[in-house]
């Protein structure tokens, strides 16, 4: 028997404030776009911005519908718009944010587990890593230097043969 760990390091940022120029506007890009949400039933917004390698920006946020689980994540509409609009074109970095209307929004959230399987699979397609910048609507931004970090044993199209 072999006994194995995995583990990955991110940085942590005490406000959006300490983020350079860029990095700062993605997420505010993300923040704003929580308020398109389409949210009635969980009251819990979710907006994502993407900037692309070609420099473009998408942002999308959740869609719900009653007939859970019907509705849209926000990584998958970004993921989705940036494919429809700029095919084969990598993201260099997706930016997460919400706006909890039923408590605080003060602390970074990470993708759930779909979301997760969908955006390392965008890696793959494109050969290009996604930084993730993570966060509420204020507080601490985490940076995941590349969004595989955040699933490992993923299962891929190589596992399909």
């Amino acid at each position: 028997m072999q006994n194995k760990e995995y583990s990955f390091s991110f940085e942590v940022y005490d406000s959006s404030d300490e983020l350079g120029r860029e990095d700062a506007d993605l997420l505010n890009r993300a923040r704003s776009a929580t308020q398109q949400a389409y949210a009635p039933y969980s009251l819990f917004r979710v907006g994502a911005a993407a900037r692309l390698k070609n420099g473009e920006i998408v942002h999308g946020s959740n869609q719900e519908n009653a007939s859970f689980p019907a509705g849209l994540c926000a990584e998958g509409v970004v993921l989705a718009t940036a494919a429809s609009l700029y095919p084969g074109v990598p993201i260099d970095i997706l930016a997460i944010s919400y706006d909890n209307e039923r408590g605080p929004s003060d602390k970074p959230i990470s993708p759930c587990g779909i979301c997760r399987q969908s955006i390392r699979e965008f890696e793959q397609r494109t050969g290009q890593t996604i930084r993730l910048l993570l966060s509420g609507q204020k507080g601490k931004v985490y940076i995941v230097p590349k969004a595989s970090v955040l699933l490992p044993l993923a299962f891929s199209a190589e596992d399909l043969g």
